[in-house]
């Protein structure tokens, strides 16, 4: 065989060697693209999938397998492995649909976000009002939850700090939106809202409390009642101001929000002989702070507390320009003009 129709072969050869791989990769990727496609596109059907703490990936592949999420677990398993994406999945309570690809699948099982009822809570709540937003939302019985709240053991940070009894943690169930995954008990509820405050109170704001002479339940008291009495950002760091320049002068804090704790009713005005009910949260007829927080106050709140706006005022009253704002005085004269001016436009 000359030279040249052996090179000829040779390039044969190597041109259908090149041919072959292509079919077999081409193959491959056909088949992968096939593999990860949805089980049932046209089914949306969300179905609550459980993985064990521990579960590896063959475990899960059973689970998504008998539940009709996935056509075939083997398949999974080599997805995964083929991917990187083996020995990544988190245990959890997670909601799939047989109308997600692989890919999808994979993900959500990696996210470790457990599936559950999303619930409210809204800023300015006390205990009370949130164990009623819970107990409708059929998430907890409320007498085991006030149980919990009081004698629960709880682990943050601050917890340490705080005063035992029925309202320990009042002003610390952070207000936020939540995900409550399936099957939460009252404990596990009341630690997801306390982890989040938790995460929120950081180091810096431990320091600048101990550097207002203070400790967290007094602050969050504070805070709780900037967030009653200010229903914009802006007046928030002026209230707190309020606060601090009557507690450094010995005047009655006189805060509304104090007594409407104790009533149990927000009122729009209270009434002379609501102001002079017996409770140590009464502002009016007790000096200093309350012995607690009156509500869980949000994080705009918490910063005011923390840093005050620097001002010489001791008095404040709702201003008549219907934008939910203040009017902020520092003299007797000056707030008794700015109620008049509020009580004639009502």
């Amino acid at each position: 065989m000359s030279g040249k129709r052996k090179t000829n072969k040779i390039i044969k050869i190597t041109i259908a060697v090149f041919i072959i791989l292509a079919v077999g990769i081409i193959g491959f990727k056909v088949a992968m693209s096939n593999a990860v496609e949805p089980y049932d596109s046209t089914d949306s059907t969300r179905v609550i999938i459980i993985v064990p703490v521990g579960s590896g990936t063959p475990q899960i592949a059973a689970i998504l397998e008998k539940k009709g999420i996935i056509d075939d677990g083997d398949i999974f398993k080599l997805v995964s492995k083929i991917t990187g994406n083996n020995g990544k999945y988190k245990a959890g309570t997670y909601a799939l649909s047989p109308s997600m690809n692989l890919n999808e699948i994979m993900k959500k099982l990696q996210s470790g976000i457990s599936v559950g009822n999303m619930i409210t809570i809204p800023e300015g709540y006390a205990i009370a009002q949130v164990a009623d937003i819970l107990e409708k939302a059929g998430l907890v019985d409320k007498a085991v939850f006030l149980d919990e709240l009081e004698n629960g053991s709880f682990k943050q940070k601050f917890v340490e700090f705080l005063p035992e009894g029925p309202n320990r943690l009042e002003g610390f169930l952070f207000p936020e939106t939540y995900e409550i995954p399936v099957n939460a008990s009252e404990y596990d509820i009341i630690n997801i809202m306390l982890n989040q405050f938790d995460k929120l109170y950081t180091e810096e704001y431990y320091t600048r409390t101990s550097e207002l002479g203070l400790n967290i339940n007094e602050v969050i008291t504070i805070a709780s009642m900037i967030e009653r009495e200010a229903a914009v950002n802006e007046d928030r760091p002026k209230v707190a101001s309020v606060v601090y320049n009557r507690l450094k002068q010995s005047m009655p804090l006189q805060f509304c929000s104090t007594v409407q704790y104790v009533l149990g009713d927000q009122k729009a005005r209270l009434s002379f002989e609501d102001t002079q009910i017996d409770s140590k949260y009464n502002t009016y007829i007790n000096a200093g702070l309350p012995p607690g927080p009156i509500c869980s106050p949000g994080l705009e709140s918490i910063k005011a507390a923390l840093y005050p706006a620097e001002t010489e005022y001791l008095y404040f009253v709702v201003d008549p320009n219907g934008k939910r704002t203040h009017q902020f005085a520092k003299t007797y004269e000056e707030f008794l003009k700015y109620k008049k001016e509020y009580t004639d436009s009502l």
